[in-house]
């Protein structure tokens, strides 16, 4: 990748990301990172991270204590690498670059997080058309990643109590709860995403907790858009501080 690929965005509070064609982030992903709400006393971590948005969308506002980026893509490994360099943040943020499969069996890690998150792929293998670029493939289809691969890994993450938060697309939701409910992390909080009242759910988000008993509370409807277009009051509240140097 070029340097000329790169460009710097402020996500708010003097923080800023470098991002480039291959290596974006979305809506999806700062919805997420807000889902989250990590303490300032969680040690957490971000699997597949990409180029970090969501531990540097956190640095807007109440970060956690300790964020462990991983990343298995040597590119965006290297831009989340920059922007935490750029923005100071190598006490509270450091970016790996690994896979979660491996990494989440080193024995200094195991049972040592409050919270693991994760944008995963949303496209499992065999579904739709899968992109001719490897590394969109990467991003979009299951291909190093599946759901049950970061349930697993998450399961030996977490502390007894500690949380998952993902998101994914609605036809998946039995799939997700079922591998988490598989590597005893216990589906807790739902909550689904729509672009206007009167659409269907295109995404949603849940929290789980490993070791913890059965009780889900599924919280009201995230809408993204007035009927006019514009952003709902709870998105502005979400992107408060961003595009802001």
């Amino acid at each position: 990748m070029n340097n000329e690929d790169e460009l710097l965005e402020p996500l708010g509070n003097g923080i800023k990301i470098y991002t480039s064609k291959l290596h974006k982030f979305s809506t999806d992903t700062l919805l997420l990172a807000d889902f989250v709400k990590p303490s300032k006393y969680e040690k957490a971590a971000d699997f597949g991270t990409g180029c970090g948005a969501i531990p540097l969308f956190w640095a807007t506002k109440v970060p956690p204590k300790f964020t462990l980026a991983i990343e298995i893509q040597e590119s965006a490994f290297n831009l989340a690498k920059k922007s935490i360099d750029l923005n100071k943040l190598s006490d509270k943020i450091k970016a790996v670059k690994g896979d979660i499969k491996d990494y989440a069996l080193k024995s200094e890690e195991k049972h040592s997080f409050d919270l693991v998150v994760c944008n995963p792929p949303y496209k499992s293998i065999g579904s739709g058309l899968q992109n001719k670029d490897d590394i969109k493939k990467l991003a979009r289809h299951e291909i190093e990643c599946s759901i049950d691969d970061v349930a697993k890994a998450a399961s030996n993450f977490l502390k007894n109590g500690g949380r998952l938060c993902l998101c994914q697309r609605p036809e998946r939701l039995v799939e997700v709860m079922s591998s988490m409910r598989k590597f005893k992390i216990e589906p807790k909080r739902l909550r689904f995403v729509q672009a206007r009242k009167n659409k269907s759910p295109k995404l949603f988000m849940i929290e789980g907790k490993y070791g913890r008993n059965p009780g889900l509370t599924v919280m009201p409807t995230l809408i993204l858009e007035e009927s006019d277009g514009a952003r709902s009051e709870e998105l502005k509240k979400i992107y408060m501080f961003y595009g802001e140097n």
